[in-house]
């Protein structure tokens, strides 16, 4: 039998400052809440690192602009956060770190529609170890497949119903796309649109780079590197990292760039990334079994934007 991984519930409830902590070894939801018999919510996920939470501020108005799509409304982001601490804190406390480089916390906000005819929605933190995959596609990289998404890059504005820029609880299309991808022999994958244009991964926003050399006018050369991400109005989900990655990034000297992407412009990258909130950045080896750039280059960019990634609060 295999157990449960640890894990602290902290449900957002007016009667509790705070925050109200649940035994999460025993059931908390109902059987007829509408996110779990229909996917009828919103959730983020966010890390912890030595009891800090990163980005809360990015996750939590996304939180809210995902809940507007799906008309809930939830509670103010002052009982988040405040919820956000009493569950990193319960977790720290119960379940201490061997070393403090594992001090890792994932952090889930959830919201349900709860059940049907419900006044409020159903609303929790979740605090549970971090994949152990994790740290090591940090370090090693990924193979990645491409998967076709299934609509074009303008769905997301012609038909808002679809929810393409949430984060909904609605994520067995997702889950199914990394199951494909390891059955092909692959960490992740990238979704491409109908027309041809590069999306997103099934949890993760695609990032990749050019190094150029060029003239600074004086005759010397100069080093140019440009970070490049895809158009964020072609139905891809807003990256909390992505953003904070390209503030760092810019005032780093950094050019920026938004699609659109296609397909080769992934090969004819220096570099390639998934970037995420809990796996932050993994560089991608290869795409389809076509090797991304060369392995130096790639470590070289990778350890630049990790340290400025370890900047981010």
């Amino acid at each position: 039998m295999t157990l449960p991984a640890p894990t602290v519930l902290v449900f957002l409830d007016p009667a509790f400052e705070n925050g109200r902590i649940a035994d999460a070894t025993q059931p908390q939801l109902m059987a007829t809440d509408l996110g779990a018999t229909r996917g009828d919510g919103v959730f983020e996920s966010l890390l912890a690192v030595g009891g800090h939470a990163r980005k809360v501020h990015a996750h939590l108005n996304r939180l809210q602009a995902s809940a507007r799509a799906l008309d809930l409304v939830i509670p103010e982001q002052d009982a988040w956060r405040r919820a956000i601490e009493t569950a990193i804190g319960e977790y720290r406390g119960a379940f201490p770190a061997p070393e403090p480089e594992s001090d890792e916390v994932v952090v889930k906000l959830l919201v349900t529609r709860g059940v049907e005819g419900a006044s409020a929605p159903t609303c929790w933190i979740q605090a549970s170890p971090s994949p152990a995959g994790s740290r090591r596609q940090r370090e090693t990289g990924i193979d990645v497949v491409l998967l076709d998404r299934g609509f074009d890059a303008e769905a997301g504005e012609r038909a808002p119903w679809l929810l393409l820029g949430a984060k909904t609880l609605s994520y067995a299309v997702n889950m199914a796309a990394l199951r494909y991808a390891h059955k092909q022999g692959a960490d992740d994958a990238i979704f491409i649109s109908s027309d041809g244009r590069v999306l997103e991964g099934p949890t993760s926003t695609v990032l990749l780079a050019h190094v150029e050399t060029a003239d600074d006018g004086s005759g010397s050369a100069r080093t140019v590197k440009r970070l490049i991400t895809p158009q964020l109005d072609s139905g891809i989900l807003p990256g909390t990292s992505q953003g904070a990655l390209f503030a760092k990034a810019k005032a780093a000297g950094w050019e920026l760039g938004y699609g659109p992407l296609v397909t080769q412009d992934l090969y004819d990258a220096d570099a390639v990334w998934l970037i995420s909130s809990i796996r932050l950045i993994a560089p991608v080896n290869h795409v389809d079994g076509r090797e991304i750039g060369t392995p130096a280059v790639r470590k070289q960019l990778t350890d630049e934007l990790n340290e400025l990634f370890a900047g981010i609060e």
